[in-house]
């Protein structure tokens, strides 16, 4: 799970997680997940740390697969930066959207194509369907 990088200074541990937020300029929060067995039932359980890094270069994105390395406290929270990327994310850049958007998109009751009044003859979607009358024995 962490490699010590040989140096002459000292050993730094380097982890590799998933790009799971940028929430500034040059931050970002990388989670790196693991499984541990449980103490008592011996069950695998995905667990999962979350730490905040350095991007000096800004060049990752949400779903990066990244190598991250201990550095000095960066800022309240940082206290790892990017060594380098080692996976890209497959698909287009995350792009918000607006209410207006997904309106024209969702179908809805007044948006959907024949959506008029229904026929005379037949029954609303909600109303119950006649029933015959009962026979009696």
């Amino acid at each position: 799970m962490s490699t010590a990088i040989p140096s002459s200074r000292n050993t730094r541990k380097a982890l590799i997680g998933f790009v799971t937020s940028r929430s500034g300029d040059k931050s970002i929060k990388v989670t790196i997940p693991y499984k541990t067995p449980h103490p008592l039932y011996h069950k695998v359980i995905n667990r999962k740390t979350v730490v905040h890094a350095h991007d000096e270069k800004n060049e990752t994105k949400v779903g990066d697969k990244v190598e991250i390395m201990e550095t000095r406290p960066m800022s309240r929270l940082k206290r790892w930066r990017i060594i380098s990327v080692v996976e890209r994310t497959v698909g287009a850049a995350a792009e918000a959207i607006s209410e207006k958007d997904v309106a024209e998109t969702v179908p809805t009751k007044t948006t959907r194509s024949g959506a008029s009044a229904p026929a005379a003859g037949a029954p609303a979607a909600g109303a119950p369907a006649a029933s015959a009358p009962a026979a009696s024995a």
